[in-house]
């Protein structure tokens, strides 16, 4: 690799051609505060908060989009820069509403951290601040509050160019400029997935998750209720970064501890739900398969990704599997099956998942989402949301002894954990689909062909001595991607996964910020570890599973689980 040689703050810095300053500071182990900037994102030194002294430049640049170059000399604290960034900061304050201490994202929020870093205590500026906006909070997943907004410009980026969405853009002119949908609607009224990726990247909490942990609150507090919670796999490996411990930390024993701790009656498994989605959906991909049926299957267990091709692909929708989400099954489940084997009244229970997903949420309020004859979910809160909730009731969360998911939903195999990154629904229904077409218990279970952070990837596999054709896709825009080529005509596969979210559930819209590509890694191999480490590595493998096969649904594809755990799929209007 090219190299060039630049000297930053007084040393020698060795960075690749075509790097930014910024990149070649960070490179080197030196901060620069940023803003507008996310390493994940195109630039556009938008901000300016990043701004430096750089040889050959008249004035203070932009070190997020201005190219480092050879023999360059960079100050990146000097009076002029500190100035200049305090500058920045107290305008952005100026115009910025002061409820930091009640704010969802307070010790969460870049512009608060960035102007304790810098110093700022004092705001010199006083006006007329930006046209009031009512907040957005039309939908079941997002809030938009407009007066928080900084006008960084990652919302519209992610959404157009990691999800090729294009909800948000700039409108208006000046003082007046907004970040909004076409025609400043709600986010109910545009094709937004709810996918919460603009959450993710937002520094301040003009974009948050609706905050549902008052009514977990008031559903552990209410009399007679017998309130169950459900935690996805991809949670485990991400919850222990709000408090503090290293990205990929598993903090399954530790989770399941401290929703106890919380008041929850029966703490269960999201994969249980994984292990009993890999059964029916696996058999259907079989039956389609040897059968005959609409190919390619596609996975429906990403809501963001269902959105999406019920508002703009409704054509495409015989392609979908009609099996529910993990979340989905679980909930038909514990209303149904549950109670049954509890000898409890359905009508008492209050089912509570916790989900790396904004767009389960929304998933939650579907009207499919009840087959039990109540509301399989009641209750849907993030990740971030529950470790909000464990820092309100003061429990030490890295201290805490590890515990046990309750019994009999909260039993998961090694492939129901992978579910929670890319190429994992796809890996765990080979497992089952090649064991149920030969008759044997392979030994082979590892499908590094669908492994990888690559956004599409494709694969020719030998299943039972047939040759199956996969893909495996994440983020929003390769998923349109393949679509436009299925319309066309222009691909063979008989199985594909989507997940709306990069990375999967790993990189979900509500998981702890930040979410980048190291930390997305650092998740991944964590799944994959506790996989590696499980006894039981194949879903049909789970004996609960057997169990409730044998005492209830009889049969994968049965009428009791076409009623309870499958679904049809509509064209959505907004």
């Amino acid at each position: 690799m090219e190299t060039i040689t630049l000297t930053i703050n007084g040393q020698e810095v060795k960075a690749p051609k075509n790097s930014t300053i910024l990149e070649a500071a960070k490179g080197a182990g030196i901060h620069i505060p940023t803003l507008c900037y996310h390493p994940e994102l195109c630039a556009e030194g938008a901000c300016r908060l990043c701004v430096v002294e750089a040889s050959g430049a008249r004035t203070l640049v932009a070190s997020c989009v201005y190219p480092a170059a050879e023999g360059m000399i960079v100050n990146t604290n000097t009076p002029k820069v500190r100035k200049a960034r305090k500058l920045v900061i107290e305008l952005l304050l100026a115009n910025h509403p002061k409820v930091c201490l009640s704010c969802q994202k307070s010790c969460d929020c870049q512009l608060q951290a960035a102007a304790a870093d810098l110093g700022v205590r004092n705001i010199r500026f006083e006006g007329a601040m930006r046209k009031y906006h009512p907040k957005d909070s039309s939908n079941p997943s997002l809030v938009r509050d407009l007066s928080k907004c900084i006008l960084c410009g990652r919302c519209i980026r992610v959404c157009r160019d990691v999800q090729d969405m294009s909800v948000y853009s700039f409108a208006q002119r000046g003082f007046d400029t907004i970040v909004s949908p076409a025609f400043e609607k709600d986010l109910s009224g545009v094709d937004c997935s709810y996918c919460g990726q603009c959450s993710a990247v937002c520094p301040t909490g003009a974009i948050v998750e609706k905050d549902d942990t008052e009514k977990v609150w008031d559903a552990i507090n209410a009399e007679g209720k017998i309130v169950v919670v459900q935690t996805a796999p991809s949670v485990r490996a991400a919850l222990g970064e709000e408090f503090g411990m290293p990205a990929g930390t598993n903090v399954e024993g530790k989770m399941a501890a401290a929703l106890r701790k919380l008041g929850f009656d029966k703490v269960f498994d999201t994969n249980f739900g994984a292990d009993l989605t890999i059964m029916e959906e696996g058999y259907e991909f079989i039956e389609r398969l040897t059968k005959g049926g609409v190919l390619p299957m596609i996975t429906s267990c990403s809501p963001g990704w269902v959105n999406t091709i019920e508002m703009q692909y409704p054509e495409l929708l015989p392609h979908l599997s009609t099996a529910k989400s993990p979340q989905g099954m679980f909930g038909a489940i514990v209303k149904t099956y549950y109670p049954k084997k509890a000898g409890i009244d359905p009508a008492n229970i209050i089912s509570v998942s916790v989900m790396p997903c904004t767009a389960k949420k929304a998933e939650a309020d579907r009207p499919h989402i009840n087959s039990s004859g109540f509301k399989d979910i009641d209750i849907v809160i993030t990740t971030r949301e529950l470790g909000r909730m464990i820092r309100e009731a003061g429990i030490d969360f890295p201290n805490l002894k590890e515990e046990n998911f309750d019994s009999p939903l909260g039993s998961g195999t090694g492939a129901a954990v992978i579910f929670g990154t890319t190429g994992g629904v796809m890996e765990a229904a080979l497992r089952t689909a090649a064991d149920v077409l030969t008759g044997q218990d392979l030994k082979a279970v590892d499908y590094n062909a669908v492994r990888g952070m690559e956004n599409i990837r494709e694969a020719e596999l030998d299943i039972a001595g047939k040759k199956v054709k996969v893909a495996v896709v994440h983020t929003l825009r390769a998923a349109k991607e393949i679509l436009e080529k299925l319309k066309k005509g222009q691909i063979d596969y008989h199985f594909i996964e989507i997940m709306a979210c990069p990375g999967g559930c790993i990189g979900g819209g509500g998981q702890p910020i930040p979410v980048n590509l190291e930390v997305k890694k650092l998740r991944r191999q964590a799944l994959f570890d506790i996989d590696s480490a499980n006894t039981l590595r194949k879903s049909h493998q789970n004996p609960d599973i057997q169990t409730l096969y044998k005492e209830y649904l009889k049969q994968p594809l049965s009428e009791m689980s076409h009623k309870l755990l499958h679904t049809h799929f509509h064209k959505q209007d907004r």
